[in-house]
């Protein structure tokens, strides 16, 4: 899959799932354990129903054991448990409307809100249930969620987990089929992925049942399993039995789904059309929307976010042009030779031996410790969490993404990073590290599990205020002087956000606009002045929306910076500030008060001081 300069999509779950093939032991269903209870004790158990919902949410924060529960679970991708969760979700915003907001401390009252606004949104999406693509080219595909799941989320470290990682592999063709009935039904909704889409798509469920070998021993299903297995403290007598039945259940159970699911997209494939909008499916406008209030927590228009992109792509062109006449390119005739010569000029780490791929994983490591070392003047909060950078083979470029910790904290955050082409750009690399880890969505995803806040609070990630705050983490390290002596880094800078603005114009283009994809493609490689990016039209169309939270969170946060320093003047204090993002993962809107009154209550403490000093 290819996944080139792929920059920060948050793998985040959406709890419309439960368990395939076995029930938890406490039944969601039972509103009634949830009334009369504290408000405090009400945020905990009702978010915990719906994450009971959700077993592969549950391993992947690493509350296994604290639920009761083993990691053997699969989610139910069935309508009928859907719809339950559905109605989960509505009698819980119900129950949260009889408290009386008025009565809570400021602290729970934001809880209130955050929680208010997170459930109101996936009722909003009720009726666009089927409107997304389940099987697709890209993160967030069944195929690529499910090998997450597995090599990732599942941590291999004793013998139950071994016993329970087998007892998943057994459920996996239950759950194809519930995929193969979920794009029935989307296809009876009207919404079937485009023709170059599914080919993607097949081809890659193609090499995941194929590639290397037609046998289950080379799956990295199987691989991943028996490399772990091998440190595990049992008997070998019963580590060869559970790799056995593992390879049974590749070969025999998983292989076979997976070649009925692939049958099914050659039958979609013969209904597609190469439209690339959602603006193609019944009540298609209404769902871009809705769609994008969800990514960027805003009530901006397709219109005012399409403007807002062609501005941006104007602007930060021109700062281009500043940087490329202090690196002397000022004699070549046009915008896209001189992005060829930065490209050139850049420098690159040849990846196509261990040795090369070692070098990148170095330089991130040293990029994220002298970043590291420069933030005390401009945080006073750090996560605890341990952060690892992960070489990623599947896809190359030096892109990347990040992968959150486990709340128990036994899983590190990880900063995947694509070594798996022939070279990775230098140039860009401080960027894409500071976007994704130090000081972007490790620090801020990290920061937010280790508060002492009501679980959902610790676990929701909403697009634009983490892809905000990690475009706003690029702005920062500029800032602070991360690139004073590498002007090669600061075009990296300039050009990862001129990638953000493109991405306003283009997603708007194809959902809004009615763009066919080689508009799109042709917007984005005159605008970029290269191609190298013109794999990303591919992911909006597939993600619509998701693009956009990154540049408009990130003019929220700058906004909300302004404003705060306009207001306060010397009392302004960047640490402040920063820490009060960092502690409110929220909408904007509410973002917009938690910062109003803490504008009011710095002013009133000031007064206050004044006050007592002129006495």
């Amino acid at each position: 899959m290819k996944k080139e300069t792929y920059v920060g999509l948050l793998l985040v779950m959406v709890l419309l799932g439960g368990c395939t093939g076995q029930a938890p032991e406490e039944s969601p269903s039972h509103l009634s354990d949830l009334e009369h209870l504290s408000i405090d004790e009400f945020f905990e158990e009702s978010y915990k129903q719906l994450l009971l919902r959700n077993p592969e949410q549950i391993t992947a924060l690493g509350l296994s054991e604290s639920f009761g529960l083993r990691d053997d679970a699969l989610n139910n991708l069935s309508e009928e448990y859907t719809r339950e969760t559905q109605q989960l979700q509505k009698d819980i915003l119900s129950l949260l409307h009889t408290y009386d907001r008025s009565s809570l401390t400021p602290d729970q009252q934001i809880s209130y809100d955050v929680y208010e606004w997170f459930l109101d949104d996936l009722i909003r999406g009720h009726e666009f249930m089927y409107y997304q693509y389940p099987v697709h080219h890209f993160l967030g595909s069944y195929d690529d969620e499910l090998v997450r799941l597995f090599t990732e989320y599942h941590v291999l470290d004793d013998a139950e987990a071994a016993q329970d990682y087998v007892s998943r592999l057994s459920k996996v063709d239950t759950q194809v089929g519930q995929v193969i009935e979920k794009l029935k039904a989307c296809k009876n909704a009207g919404v079937i992925a485009p023709t170059f889409i599914i080919e993607w798509a097949k081809g890659n469920l193609y090499n995941f049942i194929n590639y290397p070998s037609l046998t289950g021993d080379s799956n990295i299903l199987y691989t991943h399993f028996s490399e772990k297995i091998q440190h595990i403290d049992m008997p070998e007598d019963k580590k060869q039995a559970l790799l056995d039945t593992a390879l049974t259940e590749v070969e025999d159970s998983i292989f076979p789904a997976f070649q009925l699911l692939i049958d099914y997209l050659d039958y979609l494939e013969s209904l597609s059309t190469p439209d690339a909008g959602v603006w193609k499916f019944p009540n298609g406008e209404a769902y871009y929307e809705y769609m994008l209030r969800h990514e960027t927590s805003t009530d901006l228009s397709p219109e005012e976010i399409h403007q807002l992109g062609l501005s941006e792509v104007e602007r930060i062109r021109g700062e281009m042009e500043a940087v490329f006449d202090a690196l002397g390119y000022d004699v070549d005739p046009g915008f896209s030779e001189k992005v060829g010569k930065v490209v050139t000029d850049g420098g690159m780490y040849l990846t196509m031996d261990q040795e090369g791929r070692d070098e990148v994983i170095s330089a991130y490591e040293t990029i994220l410790a002298d970043v590291d070392e420069k933030l005390e003047d401009v945080f006073d909060i750090r996560p605890t969490m341990e952060l690892i950078v992960v070489p990623e083979l599947g896809f190359g470029g030096g892109g990347g993404y990040y992968v959150s910790g486990s709340a128990d904290g036994t899983r590190p955050g990880a900063f995947h990073t694509g070594v798996g082409g022939s070279a990775v750009h230098k140039y860009i690399m401080p960027t894409i590290a500071y976007h994704e880890a130090i000081p972007g969505h490790y620090f801020q995803i990290s920061i937010a599990q280790e508060q002492d806040y009501p679980l959902f609070r610790n676990d929701i990630i909403l697009n634009g205020y983490a892809e905000g705050w990690a475009l706003y983490a690029e702005r920062l390290a500029w800032e602070i002087g991360m690139y004073e002596d590498n002007p090669y880094g600061n075009y990296g800078r300039l050009e990862m956000e001129l990638l953000r603005a493109v991405r306003l114009v283009v997603d708007t283009g194809i959902h809004y606009k009615r763009w066919p994809r080689e508009e799109a493609r042709a917007y984005m490689r005159e605008a970029m002045g290269t191609s190298m990016h013109l794999h990303e039209v591919e992911r909006y169309i597939v993600l619509p929306a998701q693009a956009t939270g990154y540049k408009i969170g990130m003019f929220k946060m700058l906004e909300l910076r302004q404003k705060t320093m306009d207001t306060l003047g010397e009392l302004f204090d960047i640490k402040d500030f920063h820490r009060l993002i960092l502690l409110h993962s929220m909408p904007f809107d509410l973002l917009e008060k938690v910062i109003e009154d803490f504008i009011a209550a710095t002013r009133e403490s000031d007064y206050t001081i004044e006050m007592l000093s002129c006495a």
